[in-house]
């Protein structure tokens, strides 16, 4: 029995030992290597196993307590097994959850990998994205450069054409001129040598007929000769006759010889006295044939200059009472002359200093005006008279050279009339670059012109000294072009050029005023003339502005600030510009339906005055 209790026993341990070895074996964690994964436990027999259970059961047998020992070895294996089902459950959860670990991590390194591959294409794709960019950017400014450099060929091509259009040109003028000189030598030429033959050929035909002219000259002379013997003896016969009577008679002889000699003295004395007096008469109630315009009058009749109106809401409205309020009045020494600040006050320091001049009798000083055209040079030099209380005469340097030979005696009988002037005179002339040109150069040293030079020299003989009865007033667009002498002539030298942006604003206030509110002309004031002139006899009687028309009517929204923006986008104008600007305002207006200037019509206006100062500026599309 004993025997069979221990081979139960034996039994019981050889299982826990397999179940202890089993669970031991699913214990081995799945990180193990490879070599010891491959090693393999197999069973072999213990025989020490066999003697310390026999050893156990001696001891058991020879205990007195061994009747228990079965029950207390099946409660162990009981408990044993238990407990190895308890770590087998627990390795399994282990294993599983060891699984589940290294599925999360292979999950895991999985997403890792995907967000790495990601980011690389990412990474890669804006890397390429930026190759496209700066590829762009270097194709783009290699084409601006290529588009550049293009554009510069061309403008160097266009440069180069126009240069070799002006040489071709010049090269074709040049030619032209020399074919007319030759030509004109060649027709002086043939004149000359027609002139040879012919006087060569009436030669040969005198004295071809030499015997038979002297014949008829003999004859001829013959004949007159017996006339005047005969015509002679007659009218010896008969003041020897008278002569006879005379003498027989004194009385009668005496007041022969009288009225013979007082019939010859008044024949010369009025053929004399009525030369000097038309000439004194011409003198200072004539205008010489150069003056265009004076203010030098007969009989005390001096016209007054124009003053400036103020505009009324009633005649204008109220944007053009409100902008007539604003316009600058004519008044001071300028009047509504309108020029730069600074140039302004040189006029006016100019006027102020001739007036003082002329009071206390000193010599005047000569001026040279000088800018473009249409900014206000006429206009200053009028009021420049006017102030220091001289008569003013205008004339153009373009009436001089179709004179001619006469010019030197137009020149000379000018000067002689304004001399004449009582209060002195101030003779304006415009355009002088058109007679007064270098000597070297220009119209004054032509051929085609003797006479414009000798007037160029017969003015700087009058203008050669100090005058306290002249004032020269010269006004040109190319100062550079004068003679040397006639800028050594002149004392102040003015420089009129176009307006600035405040000089504008009340330029265009000024001609607003007048042309829109109160329906006058542009001009500075009317005209000063003579007594004919202004009865419409002779040449200027009915120029010039004063005249008065109808005022227009003003909307409310041509304000302030509407003709401030017609200031600014008139860069570049001359006062006559802005002047003639206004005036198409005026016929805008009149020839419309409604005569009423609106904004919209102010504006048309002023822009297409814009664009044709620029196609001027331009060229008028010229290249």
């Amino acid at each position: 029995m004993l025997r069979a209790a221990v081979e139960r026993f034996g039994a019981h341990v050889a299982v826990g030992a397999g179940a202890a070895g089993a669970a031991a074996a699913a214990a081995v964690p799945t990180a193990r290597c490879a070599k010891d994964e491959a090693k393999t436990v197999a069973p072999s027999f213990d025989p020490e196993a066999l003697e310390r259970g026999a050893k156990a059961l001696r001891e058991i047998n020879s205990s007195p307590h061994a009747k228990n020992v079965i029950s207390l070895s099946t409660e162990q294996e009981r408990t044993k097994a238990a407990e190895a089902q308890a770590k087998q459950a627990e390795m399994q959860a282990l294993a599983a959850q060891h699984a589940t670990n290294t599925e999360r991590v292979r999950w895991e390194e999985q997403r890792k990998t995907d967000e790495a591959r990601a980011q690389q294409q990412a990474q890669i794709k804006e890397y390429e994205d930026q190759l496209a960019r700066k590829r762009y950017n270097s194709e783009h400014e290699a084409t601006r450069q290529r588009n550049a450099e293009m554009v510069k060929m061309q403008e160097d091509a266009s440069q180069r054409q126009e240069s070799l259009r002006r040489q071709t040109e010049e090269q074709i003028q040049q030619s032209r001129r020399e074919t007319d000189r030759q030509k004109a030598e060649h027709e002086r030429e043939l004149i000359r040598a027609k002139s040879i033959a012919e006087a060569e050929g009436r030669i040969a035909e005198n004295r071809a007929n030499e015997d038979v002219i002297r014949r008829q000259m003999l004859a001829r002379i013959e004949a007159e000769t017996s006339k005047a013997m005969q015509l002679l003896q007659e009218t010896l016969s008969t003041v020897g006759k008278g002569f006879s009577g005379l003498l027989e008679d004194r009385q009668r002889g005496a007041a022969f010889v009288g009225g013979i000699t007082a019939l010859a003295v008044g024949v010369y004395g009025a053929r004399e006295g009525s030369r000097m007096g038309f000439r004194m008469l011409e003198r200072y109630l004539g205008q010489p044939s150069l003056v265009r315009e004076t203010s030098r009058n007969i009989w005390g009749f001096r016209p007054q200059a124009a003053q400036a109106a103020t505009a009324t809401a009633a005649q204008a409205g109220e944007g053009a009472s409100a902008v007539a309020k604003a316009s600058p009045g004519a008044g001071g020494i300028l009047g509504d002359v309108v020029l730069q600040r600074n140039l302004e006050s040189r006029v006016k320091h100019l006027a102020v200093a001739t007036a003082n001049t002329r009071k206390n009798s000193a010599p005047f000083r000569n001026v040279m005006l000088y800018g473009p055209p249409g900014t206000g040079k006429t206009m200053a030099a009028k009021r420049l008279a006017r102030y220091s209380g001289l008569d003013y005469a205008l004339m153009t340097g373009g009436d001089v050279a179709p004179l001619g030979a006469d010019a030197v005696t137009r020149i000379h009988e000018l000067f002689d009339w304004a001399s004449t002037s009582r209060r002195g005179l101030l003779l304006f002339i415009d355009e002088a670059d058109a007679f007064l040109a270098k000597r070297s150069g220009g119209v004054a040293a032509s051929e085609t012109a003797p006479g414009v030079r000798a007037a160029l020299n017969a003015l700087l003989y009058r203008t050669g000294e100090l005058s306290r009865d002249v004032v020269l007033v010269v006004a040109t667009n190319r100062p550079e072009d004068l003679d040397a002498a006639v800028l050594d002539r002149m004392d102040e030298s003015l420089e009129f050029g176009l307006p600035d942006a405040e000089a504008r604003q009340r330029m265009v206030r000024l001609y607003f005023d007048k042309l829109i509110a109160r329906g006058e002309d542009a001009g500075d004031d009317a005209p000063a003339q003579g007594l004919l002139g202004a009865m419409g006899i002779g040449k200027g009687g009915k120029r010039g502005g004063g005249k008065k028309g109808t005022p227009i009517a003003v909307s409310a929204d041509v304000d302030d600030a509407a003709l401030k923006a017609v200031a600014e986008q008139t860069e570049g104008f001359s006062g006559r510009e802005i002047a003639k600007m206004m005036a198409s305002v005026q016929g805008e207006v009149y020839g419309s339906n409604a005569p009423e200037l609106t904004l919209d019509i102010l504006r048309g206006v002023v822009s297409h005055k814009v664009a044709e100062h620029a196609a001027r500026g331009a060229g008028f599309g010229k290249k």
